[in-house]
């Protein structure tokens, strides 16, 4: 008996603690978007990001966005601070309603994300190969850079993004449709699909009871 009032003693002052928390990770995350030029409308987050935004870069978050960053955030597995990186002259656009947990964003060119849109734990999104392809212009780092292939990323409205999947450049994917936990995406998606799988491939249409 005393050790059940000990435990609801022990949540109470757990939950108190936590909304004390909540409410400094979000008015420490309302100074990072202020000072990385962030335009963006209501939000929470549980934990802090990593948030870097170069000076020609643009980043636009729309209302009611929801960031989990850590193991308090998003316990799951594989915790990590969501990443939201721009770099010169690219454009990462979030819409509303949208959902990211342990997520690292990389815009290279441009990465838009429609609304209602679901990320689940771990994802990663980059419109970019980092390097070359072609192993004479890796050797220098300025060839590297410039030669690096660039693709533009779309996330339609109500996707689903599974936990620990990776998006990379060039795909779009489409309306309502679901990628797998675990998925490597290298080809567009249709809308109304469930794809997964390392790449990922189609495995079924969504039926219209099953639409968000």
């Amino acid at each position: 008996m005393i050790q059940k009032y000990i435990s609801i003693i022990f949540k109470i002052i757990r939950k108190l603690i936590n909304i004390l928390i909540y409410k400094i990770d979000f008015l420490i995350c309302l100074g990072m978007f202020y000072v990385q030029n962030v335009k963006h409308e209501s939000f929470r987050s549980r934990g802090l990001p990593y948030i870097s935004v170069a000076r020609n870069g643009k980043c636009t978050i729309g209302k009611h966005f929801l960031m989990n960053n850590g193991l308090k955030g998003n316990p799951i597995g594989r915790p990590q601070r969501c990443l939201l990186f721009v770099c010169n002259f690219a454009t990462l656009t979030i819409g509303e309603k949208v959902g990211i947990s342990s997520t690292a964003i990389i815009a290279s060119l441009s990465i838009t994300i429609g609304d209602n849109v679901q990320i689940g734990g771990g994802v990663c999104i980059y419109d970019t190969d980092f390097h070359s392809l072609d192993h004479n212009y890796r050797k220098d780092m300025a060839q590297d850079n410039i030669h690096q292939v660039k693709s533009a990323i779309l996330i339609k409205e109500n996707s689903f993004i599974g936990a620990h999947s990776t998006i990379l450049k060039g795909v779009t994917i489409g309306v309502n449709s679901i990628v797998g936990a675990c998925s490597v995406v290298t080809k567009s998606i249709p809308d109304n699909e469930i794809w997964a799988g390392n790449p990922a491939k189609f495995i079924r249409k969504i039926n219209e009871s099953e639409e968000v």
